[in-house]
């Protein structure tokens, strides 16, 4: 499937967050997004996500016109946001059910190596990495075609960077996913297209030294 976002113009005030900026993600795709906080990273995600209402937006998937409205209706795109959405004082063995209703559903996540060895505990005891991954296994059994991550790497303590990477990878197959993180290495190494945001402008990203170029990094 392909997902095609282009025109999205964003101001908050008087400020232009994104100006006329277009992408487009397909299944098998993991495209990151780069740029300083601010750049407007997570404003495009939930612009595409459709939880922020703008004015001027065009989507398309399959080359159907979609409204924001129409996103989340028809579970077309999946979101991570930067914090997480879990109750605090719910062991995660009783949040599963409330994402999948049929019991076939619900054992793919409780058969799940890493979610077993923690099943018992409340969300709020979670290690972030741990927590983190959770959160993506949910989200990415969903039937959605697209997914959205927002961070998902920040503060993950190393090994759980390893195995989200590794779930990344295998979710890509039946979606399109695009990721923005500061631990640009770790995104790197899992991305087939990169991007970076500066002054509200889109640039196309084909290495590590367009991150230096673009002034996202510091020259050694």
């Amino acid at each position: 499937m392909k997902l095609k976002a282009s025109n999205i113009n964003i101001y908050f005030r008087d400020k232009q967050i994104l100006n006329n900026v277009a992408i487009e993600c397909n299944t098998g795709d993991i495209i990151g997004v780069f740029g300083r906080n601010g750049s407007g990273k997570s404003t495009l995600l939930k612009a595409l996500f459709g939880t922020l209402q703008v004015s001027r937006i065009s989507i398309k998937i399959n080359n159907e016109i979609i409204t924001q409205k129409d996103i989340i209706k028809r579970r077309l795109i999946g979101y991570l946001p930067q914090n997480t959405f879990l109750p605090k004082e719910k062991k995660v063995r009783t949040i599963i059910p409330l994402f999948f209703s049929k019991p076939e559903d619900q054992e793919k996540v409780f058969y799940d190596q890493k979610i077993a060895s923690f099943e018992n505990q409340k969300i709020g005891t979670l290690s972030i990495g741990e927590l983190r991954y959770l959160e993506i296994v949910l989200i990415g059994q969903l039937n959605h075609p697209f997914l959205l991550l927002d961070e998902p790497f920040s503060m993950v303590e190393p090994n759980y960077i390893k195995i989200i990477s590794d779930l990344l990878m295998k979710l890509k197959e039946k979606k399109g996913i695009i990721i923005t993180d500061h631990y640009y290495n770790d995104v790197l190494k899992i991305t087939n297209i990169n991007y970076i945001i500066k002054n509200g402008e889109k640039h196309l990203v084909k290495n590590q030294s367009d991150l230096v170029k673009y002034n996202y990094l510091s020259k050694k």
